[in-house]
């Protein structure tokens, strides 16, 4: 069933306001979950709805937190989360890199005591406007294996870059270190469908296509997988972005980042506060004029965008194309949303006692 993004923004707002959160905060997490339906990334869109709305109701998130600075020079700071909805943490901590970076050329901002903040490329995105390239990352609960490891000790871990151009659409990365991310893992169970090989291993190691091996003990495996496919890669890829989001700002890493559901238990060991993230922000205009550099960043997306296709049935993309096309065909046609995600978000209405979205 199709809905419009303005309907569906404005309910999720009152779903969160209804868990509690002011106005202003309850509108920063429906804006991320809608950017990524709108984005064709449903696996971090309002499938999370239900997630963080138990994680609210056992007490793991506060829903009226402090955001502070707790250390900062004129290029960096660290930022607590005091526990809240990651894109409420996401959102203000990337609004703090944009302004040092107004002034010192760059602003880093390292965050911990934050949640499961959405799609990363929202945070990224937020320095396109000011003439800025954006960097987002983030560190996840554990569910991905080491390179030869049964151990679940990573995170899906994604890195998000955007890049402004010209006449051309500015070029955004947004991409997990593995090949699958846990959300779609989920989605493809709620459809009662398999998954390629190569994305997932059961509890012994062995390859599977059962996407909820992950619920019986298995992990997903770093983007590569095996050794000769250049897993070890993957695995070197996922753990900078956890060293990152984690020990510069102080927030759990690996093994013990606190589950983001929740239906699993606390850990009983904790080495930081919360999960962690990593934002940075530079002007263009740092390295040589804005307009020079965007003719030609232009430049590079036409030539690779040009390049002659393996399959004349295929066209070559750059990064961000294929969200682009989704944002642009959803915003006008309507956002899809399946009858099971459907049946969640009703589910929790039911408990907030507000109307269901029919």
């Amino acid at each position: 069933m199709k809905y419009n993004h303005k309907e569906l923004l404005s309910y999720t707002t009152q779903l969160f306001m209804a868990m509690g959160c002011s106005n202003a905060h309850a509108r920063v997490v429906a804006d991320v979950l809608i950017a990524a339906e709108l984005r064709g990334i449903p696996s971090h869109g309002l499938m999370r709805v239900k997630d963080y709305y138990q994680m609210v109701a056992s007490g793991r998130i506060n829903v009226n937190p402090k955001v502070s600075v707790v250390h900062q020079t004129p290029s960096t700071a660290t930022v607590d989360g005091d526990n809240a909805l990651g894109p409420i943490a996401g959102k203000e901590s990337m609004m703090l890199a944009i302004e040092k970076a107004k002034v010192a050329g760059s602003g880093w901002v390292a965050t911990r005591n934050s949640n499961h903040f959405g799609i990363a490329a929202f945070y990224s995105m937020m320095a396109l406007d000011e003439d800025m390239i954006g960097i987002a990352l983030t560190n996840a609960n554990p569910l991905v294996a080491p390179t030869n490891s049964t151990d679940r000790l990573l995170g899906t871990n994604p890195i998000a870059v955007a890049i402004p151009a010209d006449k051309q659409p500015p070029l955004v990365a947004d991409f997990a270190t593995t090949p699958i991310a846990r959300g779609k893992l989920a989605i493809k169970a709620k459809q009662g469908l398999n998954v390629s090989h190569g994305l997932v291993q059961d509890k012994e190691g062995n390859p599977s296509t059962d996407p909820s091996t992950i619920e019986k003990g298995g992990a997903i495996v770093t983007l590569g997988g095996d050794i000769e496919h250049g897993g070890h890669k993957g695995y070197c890829l996922t753990a900078l972005v956890d060293i990152f989001s984690s020990v510069f700002s102080g927030a759990n890493f690996g093994p013990f980042v606190p589950p983001q559901v929740a239906y699993l238990p606390l850990l009983e060991k904790s080495v930081g506060k919360g999960l962690g993230h990593f934002f940075g922000a530079f002007r263009i205009d740092a390295f040589r004029p804005a307009d020079e550099f965007k003719t030609s960043m232009d430049q590079w997306i036409e030539t690779f965008r040009g390049a002659k296709p393996s399959n004349p049935n295929t066209k070559v993309l750059v990064p961000g194309d294929i969200e682009r096309g989704n944002y642009e065909k959803n915003i006008v046609s309507g956002i899809t949303i399946l009858p099971q995600i459907l049946n969640d978000l009703n589910s929790v209405a039911r408990e907030l006692d507000i109307p269901l979205l029919r």
